[in-house]
């Protein structure tokens, strides 16, 4: 089995990888299987109420995650015109959200990625998957294969081997309500 399938196979079984994004590597699972995000929050030591991004391969694969009824369509033009590409939008959370994925908000952070790999990923998982950076709670952002290898690799079930798309930073984070600025990328 190549590397790809591995890891595919992996995030259909409802396990915890890590994958290259346009900055810095991320850890993942299946948004819909509560017991795998419960395992992503204990690979990262993560607390359950800062919640968790979704990355995508398309606008239709995170449109069950978002309540879009809470948006004019001028907001919905200007985050669809800022994808694919590194800036993460907080976008009202649907019903489908559970706290595991949201945390303590009533938000859904999401992302169209314009990574190859993790667009090809998600285009054959068939939805998108979660994201946050590949380390430890306080640690540094894993930049390489061979550094999540180390951190967090017996931690993970598979590893998607590539190159992160050169950004030196997390993905820019803004609110589509209010179009502010968040977290700089």
């Amino acid at each position: 089995m190549d590397n790809f399938q591995l890891v595919l196979e992996s995030l259909i079984g409802g396990e915890v990888i890590a994958y290259p994004t346009e900055g810095v590597f991320g850890v993942g699972c299946d948004p819909d299987n509560a017991e795998a995000i419960q395992k992503l929050l204990a690979v990262k030591e993560r607390p359950v109420e800062k919640g968790l991004i979704l990355i995508a391969d398309n606008y239709q694969q995170l449109r069950p995650y978002i309540d879009e009824q809470k948006l004019s369509e001028q907001q919905l033009a200007i985050v669809q015109a800022s994808w694919p590409g590194p800036v993460t939008w907080i976008m009202p959370a649907s019903e489908r959200v559970s706290s595991w994925l949201s945390g303590s908000f009533d938000t859904i952070a999401v992302r169209v990625t314009d990574h190859p790999q993790v667009r090809r990923l998600c285009q054959a998982f068939g939805k998108p998957i979660t994201s946050t950076s590949a380390n430890l709670t306080g640690q540094p952002s894993c930049m390489t294969t061979q550094e999540v290898s180390i951190q967090l690799g017996s931690r993970l079930s598979a590893i998607l081997e590539g190159e992160t798309g050169g950004r030196e930073r997390p993905s820019e984070i803004r609110d589509a309500k209010t179009q502010r600025v968040l977290r700089a990328g």
